[in-house]
C-alpha cells in the first residue's frame, strides 16, 4: 500500500475519540497538544483521561457511540477493542467523509496514527507497511540525531539556564542535552558532568566558572557579565550548572542580570541531587506513613553565623525530611545544632558523596553520632545529606546498577 503522508493542523477542530481505556489514553495528549478539541465517546473513563476532562481539556459523553457522534468530526479515533463496534464508528466516519484511525485493525483504517517524535519544532513521522515495531526503530535512530541537532533558531537567543543534573551525564533533559549542543559558548559550573563537555563542538567557547578569580561575590559578578557580554555579542550562551540552577545555584541572580542588560533567558531545570541522591541511595525524600514534607537547606554557612538565614530551631521541630546540600564542612556543627534544638541523638542520617555517578559513597548513620562516622570514612564534598525517618524506612531497598 501506498501511503501520502499529511500534517493535520487540528487547533480549534474536533476531533472524536471512540473508547476511555489505555489506548485513548495514550492518544488523547498528543491530540489536545496539537489544540483539538477532544470529544469522548465511552461508558467510562481512565482516571487519565478523567483528570483532562476535569480539567476542561476535553469533553465526555459517557454512553456507547451512536453513529449521529461523527457529525462535525475532522477525525476519528477509534480506541476500542470489540470488533464489531469498531466497524460501526468507521462505517459512520466512512459515510460523512471523515478519516478514521483503528486501534484494533489498521487494514481497515482509512489513516494510520504513525511513530512520532519531536524536537522543537521538528515532529517526524515514520510509518512502515503495519510494521509497527521497525516504524518505532526508525523513529528512535532519527530521535537520536535530532538530539545532537541545533534547535530550532528561536531558540537560538541570549542565554539558557542549563541544569545539567547530579552528575550522571544521562540524567541531564533531553532539552538541555539539545541546547548544549546548539551553543556557541558554554560557561560551566565546576560539578557539571565532564562527559558533556568533551561532546561540545570544537568551536565551542568553554568557559570555566569554578576558575574566575576575585572571590564569591566578585566572581558571581564576573559570570553575570561574561553571560551578557557574549550574548550581545549575537551568541548564544549556555549557562550549565551541576543540579538545578534554580536551587542554590545563583541561577536567579544570573537571570536578573540579563534581564537587565535586555538578553533573553530560556530556563532548562535540571534534575537536583537534593532528591536524585537520596533517591539513588535508596532513600525517597517523602515516605507513605513516615513524611509528608522534604526541606531542603543549604549548610555552606554553619547554624551560628551571624549571615545564617536559617531558622535552625523550626528546622529541628519539623516531623518531616531535612536535607541539607554543601554542608559536609560543617556537619559537626549541624548535627549539634540540630540535638540542642531538641532533635533526637539516634534521628538516622545518611550521607549520600557524589550520587549518580560512579563514585557514589553512602553512609548510614545517627544525629548524634554522624560527624564522627563521615570524618572516619573519608567521605568527601560534593555530599548530600539526609535527616529524618525515611532513611531507615526503606533501608532494606537498595537500588540496581
Amino acid at each position: 500500500m501506498s501511503l501520502y503522508p499529511l500534517a493535520l493542523r487540528l487547533d480549534g477542530r474536533r476531533v472524536l475519540v471512540v473508547g476511555g481505556g489505555t489506548v485513548a489514553t495514550r492518544r488523547v495528549p498528543a491530540l489536545i497538544a496539537a489544540g483539538a478539541r477532544v470529544e469522548i465517546v465511552a461508558p467510562e473513563l481512565t482516571p487519565a483521561l478523567r483528570a483532562y476532562v476535569d480539567a476542561s481539556r476535553a469533553t465526555w459523553t459517557p454512553r456507547r457511540f451512536e453513529p449521529a457522534d461523527v457529525q462535525g468530526a475532522w477525525l476519528v479515533h477509534v480506541a476500542i477493542d470489540d470488533p464489531r463496534a469498531a466497524a460501526e464508528v468507521s462505517a459512520a466516519a466512512e459515510d460523512h467523509h471523515i478519516f478514521c484511525v483503528r486501534a484494533d485493525d489498521r487494514d481497515a483504517a482509512t489513516a494510520w496514527t504513525p511513530a512520532v517524535t519531536r524536537h522543537g519544532q521538528v515532529t517526524v513521522a515514520v510509518t512502515d507497511g503495519g510494521d509497527r515495531r521497525r516504524a518505532m526503530a526508525v523513529r528512535d535512530l532519527v530521535a537520536h540525531a535530532l538530539e545532537a541537532a541545533p534547535p530550532a533558531a528561536p531558540e537560538l537567543k541570549g542565554v539558557a539556564l542549563v541544569g545539567a543534573g547530579p552528575g550522571d551525564p544521562e540524567l541531564i533533559t533531553v532539552k538541555g542535552r539539545r541546547l548544549l549542543a546548539a551553543a556557541d559558548v558554554v560557561v560551566a559550573d565546576r560539578l557539571v558532568p565532564g562527559m558533556l563537555l568533551g561532546e561540545l563542538r570544537p568551536e565551542v567557547e568553554l568557559i570555566d566558572a569554578a576558575k574566575i578569580p576575585y572571590g564569591p561575590s566578585a566572581a558571581q559578578e564576573e559570570i553575570n557579565r561574561i553571560l551578557v557580554d557574549r550574548a550581545l555579542q549575537g551568541r548564544f550562551v549556555v549557562r550549565l550548572k551541576g543540579g538545578d540552577n534554580f536551587v542554590f545555584g545563583r541561577g536567579g541572580e544570573e537571570a536578573l542580570a540579563c534581564a537587565e542588560a535586555g538578553v533573553p533567558v530560556l530556563v532548562v531545570p535540571g534534575v537536583t541531587s537534593s532528591i536524585a541522591a537520596p533517591a539513588l541511595a535508596g532513600i525517597p525524600v517523602t515516605h507513605r506513613g513516615v513524611a509528608h514534607e522534604f526541606t531542603v537547606v543549604s549548610g555552606h554557612i554553619p547554624p551560628d553565623h551571624p549571615d545564617s538565614l536559617v531558622d535552625w530551631p523550626a528546622l529541628a521541630r519539623l516531623r518531616g525530611t531535612l536535607v541539607v546540600l554543601m554542608g559536609l564542612k560543617n556537619l559537626p556543627k549541624i548535627a549539634e545544632r540540630l540535638l540542642a534544638e531538641g532533635r533526637d541523638t539516634d534521628t538516622p542520617v545518611a550521607v549520600i558523596q557524589e550520587g549518580s555517578t560512579a563514585h557514589q559513597r553512602s553512609l548510614r548513620s545517627t544525629l548524634g553520632a554522624v560527624a564522627g562516622e563521615v570524618a572516619a570514612a573519608g567521605i568527601r564534598p560534593p555530599a548530600v545529606v539526609v535527616i529524618g525517618e525515611v532513611v531507615a524506612a526503606t533501608s532494606a531497598f537498595t537500588p540496581a546498577g
